[in-house]
């Protein structure tokens, strides 16, 4: 074999090599997501709405424990 064919043969590994190292790690994600999209929606728990304390004399304000 002459050594351009070696060389053309090295730069395809390489390049397969690569191609593999970057889409193998984008195709599993976009196969999860692709998943995580076809799932039913879950609803989730809310939390009751505490209203806001308001003082019924606006200038008194709370006193803490020193």
């Amino acid at each position: 074999m002459s050594s351009s064919m070696r060389g053309s043969n090295r730069m395809w590994t390489v390049f397969c090599t690569v191609a593999a190292v970057v889409l193998g790690p984008a195709a599993v994600t976009a196969s999860a997501l692709d998943q995580a999209n076809k799932a039913p929606l879950h609803h989730t728990a809310r939390a009751d709405q505490t209203q806001a304390y308001i003082p019924s004399d606006p200038t008194r304000r709370r006193t803490t424990a020193a």
